[in-house]
C-alpha cells in the first residue's frame, strides 16, 4: 500500500486571484467551483495532482521549502517575459552565458518558483 498525491497545496491571502494567476501561467482551467471571494481554489492540471489554494490569515514570511519548477514549451527567455507581464517579479537570475541555468521568479504574493531551459534548448546544449 501506498498513498497517491492528491494535491499540491499553497497557503496564500487570496485563494481565487492566486489560482487565477498559476491558472494563466499553466494555462490549465481553474476548478468549475472556484468562484472570487472563495477562501479555497483550484487550478486543475492534465495529469498528476491538482493545485490547491487556501486562504490562510498570516503573509508569508521566509523563502519556500517546497517550489514548483516549470519547463516551458518556448525558450526559457520568452517565458520569463511572459511570467513577468501576468504579475511575477523575478527574484534571482541563475541564468548562465552558455545558456545553463534558470530564473528564479515569484508570483504575485511572493511564492518563489524556477523557470528551466525549454526541452529544445537542453537537447541544443547537450548536441554542441
Amino acid at each position: 500500500m501506498v498513498s497517491v498525491m492528491q494535491n499540491v497545496a499553497v497557503d496564500c491571502a487570496d485563494a481565487y486571484e492566486l489560482a487565477r494567476f498559476w491558472s494563466e501561467v499553466l494555462g490549465c482551467p481553474l476548478h468549475p467551483e472556484s468562484k472570487p471571494g472563495d477562501a479555497e481554489a483550484e487550478v486543475t492540471l492534465p495529469e498528476g495532482p491538482m493545485l490547491y489554494f487556501n486562504q490562510v490569515p498570516e503573509p508569508k514570511t521566509v523563502k519556500n521549502r517546497l517550489h514548483l519548477c516549470l519547463r516551458p514549451e518556448t525558450s526559457r527567455e520568452e517565458e520569463v517575459e511572459r511570467l513577468l507581464g501576468l504579475g511575477a517579479t523575478l527574484v534571482a537570475d541563475r541564468r548562465e552565458s552558455d545558456g545553463a541555468g534558470w530564473a528564479v521568479l515569484a508570483d504575485p504574493e511572493g511564492n518563489e518558483f524556477c523557470v528551466l531551459r525549454s526541452a529544445a534548448e537542453r537537447a541544443a546544449m547537450s548536441s554542441s
